[in-house]
């Protein structure tokens, strides 16, 4: 992506629309306001233009993901699945709701279904915030006990849900109606393709959509088939 100091903040997103998320973090209008050059809006936000067209230039730049996920511990699969996956989700909700928001109130009158859309993902918005905060305060810390006990080759003590097959049950059903929200989004929104003549924030919406989609599968991969599969086996050692 070539950035120069007369480029707009519309061409940009138009060539991208990834880099809508950077410019609504920075407070800069790239929809209706969006024909002002880049230079201008970083004068006009006290933003260093250096350190905003870095960051914009870094999305052409994707971190590979081409990782051996099977063979690492489950304390260190925990901590990547809570610092990328659950960080990402908390971020990108926010993002995403006031994208949904926004197109509803002002195209929902033509395009009814955005009004949906809008209402499924703050649904799943919530769903997955409690969702989350079960996994970080109930399931993941008991995994970590027993792989510290394994490790040590000590004790553990029952749970008061009793084995972590339950936990695991209840966070295995929660993927799977996320999932069914999600596949009703998609279907909604045509695959995630906005309309002809869509503005930057319709399409931001529906690409961040697809994007928190994209992230979700994998997130729930390393749940549902690697972290979940081995705390299982893991914990039978213990005769829990």
């Amino acid at each position: 992506m070539n950035i120069t100091e007369e480029s707009t903040v519309a061409e940009v997103v138009t060539e991208n629309i990834k880099t809508a998320d950077v410019f609504k973090k920075y407070g800069i209008d790239f929809c209706c306001g969006g024909g002002i050059s880049i230079k201008k809006a970083c004068e006009k936000h006290n933003i260093f233009y250096a350190d905003l067209v870095k960051e914009l230039s870094t999305l052409d730049h994707p971190v590979s993901n081409a990782y051996n996920y099977d063979a690492w511990k489950l304390d260190f699969l925990i901590d990547h699945i809570e610092n990328i996956h659950h960080s990402y989700v908390q971020e990108s909700t926010q993002i995403i709701l006031q994208y949904a928001a926004k197109v509803a109130k002002v195209h929902g009158h033509h395009y009814t279904e955005v009004l949906e859309i809008n209402k499924l993902f703050n649904t799943v918005a919530q769903e997955l915030a409690v969702h989350m905060k079960k996994e970080e305060l109930i399931l993941f810390p008991f995994i970590k006990q027993l792989v510290k006990a394994d490790k040590e080759g000590r004790e553990v003590k029952v749970p008061h849900f009793g084995t972590v097959n339950n936990p695991i049950k209840m966070m295995e059903d929660e993927h799977e109606n996320a999932g069914d929200i999600f596949k009703e989004i998609k279907q909604l929104s045509n695959n995630y393709m906005p309309p002809e003549g869509a503005c930057n924030t319709f399409k931001a919406l529906y690409a961040k959509l697809n994007e928190f989609e994209s992230d979700l599968h994998q997130h729930i991969h390393l749940e549902n088939n690697i972290l979940f599969p081995k705390a299982i086996v893991l914990e039978q050692k213990y005769n829990i």
